[in-house]
């Protein structure tokens, strides 16, 4: 008998262990990891890509006619004298202290200047986002529940055809008919005063998020689409029909939570998308964000700005993709339970 209980002690304590494992927080453990590294690399890579560009930080700042010795005196005092690792480590160190450098445009602080634009690119791809996702889930579901019928083949063909046109065209297209030709209803640029948050001008945001919002639509509407069709078509589901519960019901308590977990995932690649292809929008409505602010910096030959920059985005990168993963582990219930 004793070698018998010495024989199932381990079998007690292992499953315990597993037990305490819980998915959810290994998970954000694990990718928050991942996350720290992969901003490391991003952050190396983009120091050293701007230490590679042709020119001179100082030489672009002073101009064709500054003499060697002002050039000479502006490299000390921006500290490109020094060698690449204590460039580097003086600039990571000041991020993580929370000193983002000085612009070299205007001498101004990095983070004054990027600040406003983070919050104006930041209403922006909230309100899109938000909207986007919300119609796109609605949309899909209710072409899947009508499928083949003339819901879903309009539906179809109309994303098909947004999906196929790049963004500028859609955005010229909406201020054409809501702003100059057919209807005044929007202005056709977004122009904010310097220091004015882009939520207090909602006429301001109507056409650039309608733009973002006609874009991601599509993309939300297919797959959520297709995972519906393929959650009405499970054996659950026919078991649903059989015991004679309603369609409604059906759809929302049965077909729903399983189609909208490998939806968030496309949710969360469009909202990566929202991050980057704003750019191409704030340039079209003149909207002062981060992507316009990128591109000056760019033109000024403003590196701290666009280190910057480019390090928030690759940040808004990493929790996208962790926060994307936790709620599709939310959102489907025989993984996000601890075993």
């Amino acid at each position: 008998m004793a070698v018998a209980a010495a024989k199932t002690a381990p079998s007690r304590t292992a499953p315990s262990r597993r037990h305490g494992e819980h998915p959810i927080r290994t998970l954000v453990l694990r990718r928050s990891a991942i996350g720290i590294v992969t901003l490391f690399v991003v952050s190396i890579v983009v120091f050293l890509a701007t230490q590679v560009l042709p020119g001179n930080a100082a030489y672009a700042v002073l101009g064709h006619s500054a003499t060697r010795a002002r050039i000479l005196l502006l490299e000390q005092q921006m500290h490109l004298n020094r060698g690449l690792f204590e460039q580097y480590w003086s600039w990571i160190s000041g991020i993580l202290t929370g000193r983002a450098g000085t612009s070299f445009a205007n001498g101004e602080s990095v983070w004054a200047l990027v600040g406003p634009r983070l919050a104006n690119s930041a209403a922006l791809v909230v309100f899109a986002g938000l909207i986007g996702s919300v119609l796109g889930v609605l949309l899909g579901a209710v072409a899947a529940l009508r499928k083949d019928g003339v819901f879903d083949h309009i539906t179809s063909a109309i994303s098909l055809a947004i999906t196929s046109l790049p963004e500028f065209i859609v955005a010229l297209i909406l201020i054409l008919l809501f702003s100059t030709f057919v209807f005044h209803l929007f202005p056709g640029v977004s122009l904010l005063q310097p220091g004015q948050s882009a939520f207090t001008q909602p006429r301001l945001l109507a056409l650039p998020v309608a733009t973002l919002v006609l874009v991601i639509i599509p993309y939300i509407l297919r797959m959520m689409r297709a995972a519906m069709i393929e959650a009405l078509e499970s054996d659950y589901v026919e078991m649903a029909r059989l015991k004679g519960l309603r369609a409604i019901r059906i759809a929302l308590v049965h077909a729903l939570p399983n189609a909208i977990a490998p939806t968030i995932q496309v949710i969360g690649l469009n909202f990566l998308y929202l991050a980057g292809g704003i750019v191409l929008v704030e340039y079209i409505f003149n909207y002062p964000g981060i992507g316009q602010g990128l591109v000056n910096a760019v033109d000024n030959r403003d590196i701290p700005t666009i280190q910057f920059i480019v390090l928030v985005l690759a940040a808004f990168y990493v929790f996208m993709n962790i926060l994307t993963d936790m709620i599709a582990l939310l959102a489907t219930p025989r993984r996000r339970i601890a075993r």
